[in-house]
């Protein structure tokens, strides 16, 4: 479990309070390069798992929780400091407290559970990935990005919302298909 991949996955998880707190600060500049930081963890430990040969069922697991984490936090910060609108990172909670409880109901329903994010979910969180970036990048740098955000504001909160509709299908579809097949009590 500790192997490289995993040390920089668990590093990762590691700077997400460290970007709240500057964040909470006001300090974008610090918040940016931790964030970058952040993201080449990413990379690197992906990288590295397939080099070394050390994929693991726990690094699996774990780096879609460590993207989540920053994800989530940054977008909810950066909400709070009103970098980007307070809708836009409830309906993004909303949406994945709706796809864990999903996943969490059809595990105690079933007693098992295999994850694997659709490719309209891939693609709402690589969307709020790349606003959360832009916007961390022009509330640090002024880069003068700050024209592209509406539009992808726009693009994330419909891209969230269109996600969270379609898990709540795929979950409900597993789900009747596992009751079809269960045998009924008399």
């Amino acid at each position: 479990m500790l192997t490289l991949p995993n040390l920089l996955t668990l590093a990762r998880i590691g700077l997400v309070p460290f970007v709240a707190w500057h964040l909470l600060l006001r300090d974008f500049d610090m918040a940016f390069w931790l964030f970058v930081i952040a993201a080449l963890t990413d990379l690197l430990d992906g990288a590295l798992a397939r080099l070394l040969d050390q994929r693991s069922a726990f690094g699996a697991w774990l780096d879609p929780v460590a993207d989540k984490l920053m994800l989530l936090t940054t977008l909810f910060m950066l909400a709070w400091d009103g970098v980007l609108p307070a809708w836009l990172a409830v309906l993004v909670g909303v949406r994945d407290a709706v796809v864990v409880g999903g996943a969490l109901a059809y595990r105690r329903l079933t007693g098992g559970l295999e994850v694997a994010p659709t490719r309209l979910g891939k693609l709402a969180t690589m969307i709020e990935f790349v606003l959360v970036s832009l916007a961390l990048a022009e509330a640090a740098l002024a880069l003068g990005l700050a024209g592209l955000l509406p539009p992808l504001v726009l693009a994330a909160g419909a891209l969230a919302a269109a996600s969270g509709l379609h898990y709540v299908w795929v979950w409900s579809d597993k789900t009747c298909a596992y009751l079809k097949g269960r045998p009924t009590r008399d």
